[in-house]
């Protein structure tokens, strides 16, 4: 795989694993914008791949479940993978058409 790939694979998990600690401190309850970040980094590490978008969106959302499911016991927190995976696919979109010719 290329060096663009791995790149966008360590982004998206670094950011995704700061998003998800963040977003379980005690005194942080705006999910909205846990929410808008897990979509912007997504959609970001999605552009630079420019493949597998489906891979980016879990480097990126799955770390707010994982730690949901496991310390919480909270299975909603499965739905934190929506938007890492409308981001990833925005982001891979963008790119295809941007360097289509």
């Amino acid at each position: 795989m290329g060096k663009s790939f791995n790149l966008s694979i360590l982004f998206a998990c670094i950011f995704g694993i700061a998003i998800a600690w963040i977003d379980s401190q005690p005194n942080w309850d705006d999910s909205g914008i846990s929410v808008f970040m897990v979509l912007a980094v997504s959609m970001l590490a999605g552009y630079m791949a420019k493949r597998k978008p489906w891979l980016i969106a879990l480097a990126v959302g799955v770390w707010i479940p994982i730690y949901g499911i496991i310390f919480t016991q909270n299975v909603g927190s499965l739905l934190a993978l929506l938007p890492g995976i409308i981001g990833a696919y925005t982001g891979w979109w963008i790119e295809r058409i941007l360097t289509e010719k």
